[in-house]
């Protein structure tokens, strides 16, 4: 009578077992399992990942898991294929000791991103000059790195310097950050108002022309909305916008409009929807009006800071420990110094204070703006970037360990794999190419 009983209590507890089960976590496991198999077998692609040079030494790199953003182990174990590392100067002055401090702080990202691709780690991650060499180094079981460069502002007036920098591997270029330069407005001229008349400067027109010569990508992530439909015009060439949103579901200046998005598709060219958590979802205009006017005071951005040169200026190398959630510093920030950095924090906690900020942009809220640029301009115009290490990640996609999380939802919506390689690499990979056809034929 034991036995049976005990028999019968296994059987039960199967049932229970098997009625556990719901159809919808079945759905979920497997629709786990095909996205898992869609993003083994797509390229991935991420426009923008900010740099720190103290972080392309000898002794500490992107072979170590650091508590960067990006770094090798955080790109295997999200499998993330492709990184644009970024040569990124803050906006300064219109002045040649100004140019030439920025020029300094970009050959050194330039030299940084060399030396660690070609004596550091050549055979983790090599770096590609052409889409060529992206998928070649893919298939060697290689991480690909390609260099991006954030704000023409370091070439001065010295347009030589354009080619200069795309002889050293830059593969993109932006005509200004937050703060209008010499080449062309910013997006925050909407607030601090404009140099060159919501356009680009004569010396700007003859960079982008400069651009489409060499076969340097257009970026429009930065620049005002009149400068971009500017270079828009001018080009010969497919443009990009390397890591931006869409302004209908987020009225940020850094977002596109309607009127960009389709003169961008019109130009054939790709936005790379970023995962910029302040991009993707927006804050109240007090908050938006307060944070605007601590960077102002702190120059921090919109025309009125220093390129403060930072060449040389070394900070002590940091491991990630075991559990921690990346550290996520914008740009600017990371080449501040000790005390103007504790004053920013202050002002960040008296701002958070008062206007507390909204609820953090997740993975969701970021496919919501891929949705909308994908029905408006249509899939082959659409792409992928994070932003990582210059302020950028969202919930869910908070470094490239958690990459795999981006092609979930994709999947979840119901986009195929042909879509979801060509939003992840796809669609990049074919602009710049047509941008070096273009450069073929001048």
């Amino acid at each position: 009578m034991k036995l049976i009983h005990r028999k019968l209590m296994t059987a039960s507890l199967l049932i229970q077992l098997t009625a556990a089960t719901t159809p919808a976590q079945s759905g979920e496991a497997a629709l786990i399992t095909k996205a898992k198999g869609i993003h083994d077998r797509v390229l991935k692609l991420d426009t923008h990942n900010d740099i720190d040079p103290s972080n392309f030494t000898a002794d500490c790199n992107y072979l170590k898991r650091l508590n960067t953003q990006v770094n090798l182990p955080k790109m295997v174990q999200g499998d993330m294929d492709v990184a644009f590392l970024i040569v990124y100067v803050g906006q300064g002055l219109p002045t040649e000791d100004e140019y030439d401090n920025a020029y300094k702080q970009a050959i050194e990202k330039f030299e940084a991103i060399h030396r660690f691709t070609e004596k550091i780690a050549p055979d983790s991650m090599g770096l590609a000059l052409t889409p060529d060499d992206v998928r070649r180094l893919h298939k060697q079981g290689k991480r690909v790195a390609v260099i991006g460069v954030e704000n023409g502002y370091p070439i001065g007036t010295d347009i030589k310097r354009v080619k200069e920098f795309y002889d050293r591997g830059g593969r993109y270029m932006s005509l200004a950050h937050n703060g209008n330069s010499q080449l062309a407005d910013s997006n925050t001229g909407e607030a601090t108002g404009y140099l060159h008349n919501n356009g680009l400067s004569p010396l700007g027109r003859e960079v982008i022309a400069e651009m489409n010569r060499l076969g340097m990508m257009v970026d429009l992530s930065h620049p005002s909305k009149g400068a971009n439909l500017e270079a828009i015009r001018l080009s010969k060439a497919p443009v990009i916008a390397s890591h931006s949103s869409v302004r209908a579901l987020a009225d940020h200046s850094r977002n596109m409009d309607d009127e960009q998005l389709m003169a961008l598709k019109k130009n054939g060219g790709v936005i790379q929807i970023v995962g910029f958590a302040s991009y993707v979802k927006v804050d109240s205009k007090q908050r938006t009006a307060a944070l605007a006017k601590m960077r102002t005071d702190l120059g921090l951005g919109g025309g009125g800071g220093r390129a403060r040169n930072t060449a040389g200026f070394r900070r002590p190398c940091a491991i990630e420990e075991p559990g921690a959630t990346p550290r996520r510093t914008s740009g600017f920030l990371s080449m501040l110094p000790a005390d103007k950095r504790a004053e920013y924090e202050k002002q960040m906690a008296a701002i958070d204070a008062k206007y507390p900020p909204m609820s953090r942009a997740t993975v969701k809220d970021m496919v919501d703006h891929i949705d909308y640029a994908v029905k408006k301009i249509g899939i082959d115009h659409v792409g992928i970037s994070s932003d990582f290490d210059g302020g950028g990640g969202i919930e869910g996609w908070d470094s490239a360990a958690e990459a795999f999380n981006v092609t979930l939802e994709l999947v979840r919506r119901g986009y195929t794999e042909e879509q979801i390689g060509k939003m992840w690499s796809g669609n990049l990979l074919r602009v710049w190419a047509d941008v070096e056809k273009v450069a073929k034929k001048n």
